[in-house]
């Protein structure tokens, strides 16, 4: 099989599984999850801030409004708490739903009226009925359940959100600058949106801006460079230099594009005060690293017939493979923490797996050629000494 037959093949892999992931991009991730108990809800939206999705279904007729309240990434002890402000979308005057799990593993969830900034949640009625009130965790999620009780013709309500740390049975306070000041919005009950305060919405573009740059640069662009360097070159003479330049074509925009998605990272984390993702980062910040000296390439390398010019090569190619590997793996892990639609999900897996699928193919084929190769020089050199 030609290289250049697998590329095309590829190419029309690669072209709709793009458009789904463009087509996903306007899709909540909310929208597809499934609650355990089979519960559903007519609204969802993908908070802006603090890991969180609001899953409702507002009923006129009954003055009621049911709700989930999910936070996810939970790996240390941690209160979450949900509530809504009758007044104005800000903390004090909030009436709160509380959550936690208890050292010994079992729920606890309360309703909480805040009514100054140094409350400590204590449990207390609220200014209007709730009832249906359960919580539960799992997989790194705490998910509140409630009904609440509205008042008719009640078309929008300000809604806040926050987490904190737990000291055993104990509520810690929680942090004072970046996410946990931007926890509000509002709850249109008419459209079924949900509409951030104070810029929060700036949020979820860098989430998503940071996912998809980065996708394109380390999960796409990079591997299709590499695999134009090393396929396209064992064709032969015919493909020098065209290799070469596909591989550069590739490799330099790929770098730029994932520079641009690690500034990005950069800035959601600024922006994110007390959210840290260590292995994620780091793995960024050394795919950066491996990629500048990937690039250096370009002006350091060592002439063809310079005597460490094969030392060169190896490390050229020991990077490359470690930059497609931490490449790979920070992709998933990005999706692990950002947790987007399984649109994009599924767009991306059928990209990840056409490139893998190919590079196999690729190697047997370079393989059975390079073999056969040696095989014809072994029988012209048999032919020669016999003559």
């Amino acid at each position: 099989m030609k290289p250049i037959l697998v590329f095309c093949i590829l190419t029309c892999l690669l072209v709709p599984s793009l458009a789904l992931l463009s087509s996903s991009f306007s899709s909540s991730p909310c929208s597809d999850f499934v609650f355990p108990n089979e519960k559903a809800f007519v609204s969802c939206t993908d908070l802006p801030t603090l890991n969180s999705f609001l899953h409702w279904t507002h009923k006129p007729l009954s003055r009621t409004l049911e709700i989930a309240y999910r936070h996810t990434g939970i790996t240390s002890p941690k209160w979450v708490a949900w509530g809504i402000n009758p007044t104005s979308p800000r903390m004090v005057g909030t009436q709160a739903i509380v959550a936690y799990q208890k050292p010994d593993g079992t729920m606890t969830v309360y309703t909480s009226p805040v009514n100054g900034y140094r409350t400590q949640l204590q449990e207390g009625e609220l200014s209007f009925p709730v009832s249906d009130l359960s919580s539960s965790f799992s997989n790194d999620e705490i998910i509140v359940f409630a009904t609440l009780e509205v008042p008719d013709n009640t078309f929008a309500l300000n809604h806040v959100w926050q987490d904190g740390p737990m000291n055993g049975n104990s509520l810690g306070m929680h942090d004072l600058s970046g996410s946990h000041l931007q926890s509000m919005g509002t709850l249109n009950l008419t459209s079924g949106q949900a509409l951030a305060s104070h810029g929060g919405d700036s949020n979820t573009v860098l989430k998503i801006s940071h996912g998809v740059l980065n996708t394109v640069s380390w999960g796409i662009m990079m591997p299709l460079g590499f695999m134009a360097a090393r396929y396209l070159k064992a064709v032969g003479p015919s493909t020098d230099p065209l290799w070469f330049y596909l591989h550069i074509a590739l490799q330099l925009p790929g770098y730029i594009i994932g520079m641009v998605g690690g500034a990005t990272g950069l800035l959601l984390l600024q922006k994110s005060s007390g959210i840290r993702q260590p292995c994620h980062m780091g793995i960024g910040i050394l795919l950066f690293c491996l990629g500048l000296l990937q690039v250096s390439a370009l002006i350091f390398r060592p002439a063809k017939d310079h005597k460490y010019r094969y030392i060169w090569n190896r490390f050229h190619h020991g990077t490359g493979y470690t930059v497609l590997l931490l490449g790979f793996a920070n992709i998933w892990i990005g999706f692990s923490i950002l947790k987007p639609g399984m649109g994009w999900v599924i767009a991306y897996g059928v990209i990840f797996g056409a490139i893998v699928l190919s590079s196999v193919v690729l190697e047997v084929w370079k393989k059975l050629r390079r073999d056969g190769k040696t095989d014809t020089a072994h029988e012209v050199t048999i032919s020669v000494n016999e003559a």
